[in-house]
């Protein structure tokens, strides 16, 4: 068994034990403890922390656009790729104490599939029945990881759907790359009745919870997947917050789940549903938004002061997102994303 150190978060003073062998973020999470991540993979930079105190860290390999090499001499590290080999103080930067001890515990599962649908020309509806165990208990906005077969790597996912109570269910939306090396498996082998491994729950793009502010949702691709479930559990739960879904498409092809959409518009009184597209040809008849999903957005509002604002899709599209929102007076550490990485 490999040695095993303490890990101490401040300033939640929060203290665990990791083993050499694990990164930080996965000691953490297998602990219940619910760290700010997003790709586990060092390429967005949820994760980035510093080390007030010690300097036995080796970093997995990462992305220097998200910790350049500069910030990582100043001491700061990245939790998804650390491992430690002495007991070692970090300072959360980017943290939501609540959040942070309501972790749920990771399992591993194997899932059947039901269905694998094309929703666009280049997005797959996907949906896995759970085998073992028969239930897996998630957030809604949360992921997983699943185990490409016969290559040893795992491919991240978000759940579409809010729990899998229901027989269960869990849903993905998933963009189909020609490369991809999970995408192109979805899209040309995997067939009902195949079983796929998978672990988690893995994500902190949750609602939170004790907040009446507005809300603003705004996605892109197969970012879809997390913010559907997270209006789902709205209807569900008769959340009564203002909320818009701004959805950027570059044609009326790349649009799904328009009629679910407009249904929780119904659903939901203080929500609405604005899609737009970049690039509508001339023979669909688009009569909605045109233009960049951002300058879209700009348009719209105005006043965004004290809302809460969701992000998932492409890091271009999160990117530019952001200082637009805290330009509007969205807080920026109420702007919560998922920046949908490819790997390699």
């Amino acid at each position: 068994m490999a040695d095993k150190h303490v890990v101490r978060f401040e300033p939640v003073g929060i203290e665990i034990e990791v083993e050499e062998e694990q990164t930080v973020l996965r000691a953490a999470a297998e602990q219940g403890l619910m760290l700010m991540h997003g790709c586990k993979e060092g390429q967005c930079a949820a994760c980035k922390s510093f080390v007030l105190d010690g300097e036995d860290i080796e970093l997995d390999r990462y992305s220097t656009f998200a910790l350049p090499d500069y910030e990582r001499e100043e001491g700061f590290t990245l939790l998804c790729r650390a491992h430690v080999y002495e007991d070692v103080t970090i300072e959360l930067l980017n943290y939501d104490e609540e959040m942070i001890r309501s972790g749920l515990p990771i399992v591993s599962a194997v899932a059947e599939v039901v269905a694998n649908d094309p929703v666009t020309h280049d997005l797959r509806h996907l949906v896995l029945r759970l085998v073992e165990p028969k239930e897996l208990t998630f957030f809604p906005g949360q992921y997983v990881d699943i185990a490409v077969p016969g290559t040893g790597a795992t491919r991240s996912f978000s759940m579409a759907n809010t729990s899998s109570r229901d027989g269960g269910r869990l849903e993905f939306v998933i963009k189909v790359y020609p490369d991809g090396l999970f995408s192109h498996f979805l899209d040309s082998r995997l067939a009902v009745g195949d079983r796929l491994d998978l672990t988690g729950p893995f994500g902190v793009f949750t609602l939170r919870e004790g907040h009446d502010e507005d809300l603003v949702f705004v996605g892109g691709g197969a970012g879809m997947a997390p913010i559907l479930a997270l209006l789902r559990s709205m209807a569900e739960r008769g959340v009564r917050r203002r909320a818009t879904y701004y959805y950027g498409a570059r044609r009326r092809r790349d649009l799904c789940f328009e009629s679910e959409l407009r249904a929780l518009e119904q659903a939901l009184p203080a929500f609405r549903y604005v899609p737009a597209l970049s690039e509508p040809a001339p023979e669909e008849g688009w009569d909605g938004e045109v233009g960049l999903i951002t300058d879209v957005v700009e348009r719209h509002e105005h006043d965004l002061k004290g809302a809460h604002a969701y992000l998932c899709g492409p890091p271009p599209m999160v990117e530019a997102a952001m200082p637009m929102l805290t330009a509007l007076g969205v807080p920026p550490k109420h702007i919560y994303y998922d920046k949908f990485t490819t790997t390699g």
